[in-house]
């Protein structure tokens, strides 16, 4: 019984601390031909000049990315000598979804083989939302060609309570599938 309530307050501390913030779907391709065992230095490029960030959340992106990478070892050089370049944009826009909600009445089912009677009503509703986006771009700087992207993207209905922790989240869940594991 002990153990059940150790867990279930893992649970609630987990959902309080990541349960407000939205969650983030990750997707990434690579260049199947590129060798990552060669790259051991990097360098960001300036983010804030591109896509749509404020230069507060441009400093946590880049920051984020820098942790992250040098966590798995990368070396920050500067931009001469690097192996690759880290780019990082981000894309948001405004969308509109649609739910629908059916009340069904009547009777029917495993005591009337011979059919549903009744009827119901559908309800439809719509809303707006942001669609935000974070691409990671990790540039050949020799080739200058594309090596590997990821995207994480996540419908933001409000402003994170902390952003400092949901940006380094969703770097890091970003970054966790890169360098692709050898013969993916």
């Amino acid at each position: 019984m002990k153990y059940i309530f150790i867990g279930l307050g893992l649970w609630f501390l987990l959902q309080a601390n990541y349960g407000c913030a939205p969650s983030v779907n990750v997707s990434a391709d690579y260049d199947r031909a590129a060798d990552f065992s060669q790259h051991k230095t990097f360098t960001m490029t300036d983010i804030a000049a591109k896509g749509e960030v404020s230069e507060l959340n441009a400093t946590r992106i880049a920051n984020a990315i820098k942790e992250t990478m040098k966590a798995k070892g990368y070396q920050e050089v500067g931009a001469d000598a690097a192996d690759m370049l880290v780019n990082a944009m981000t894309v948001s826009k405004t969308k509109t979804a649609v739910t629908a909600n059916t009340d069904y009445y009547g009777y029917g089912g495993i005591y009337r083989p011979y059919g549903y009677w009744g009827g119901g009503t559908t309800t439809f509703s719509s809303y707006k939302y942001t669609d935000g986006s974070l691409i990671i771009d990790v540039v050949n700087n020799k080739t200058q060609k594309l090596l590997w992207q990821g995207i994480g993207n996540s419908e933001i209905d409000s402003k994170p309570k902390d952003p400092d922790k949901f940006i380094k989240y969703a770097v890091e869940k970003i970054l966790k599938q890169f360098p692709p594991k050898p013969g993916k």
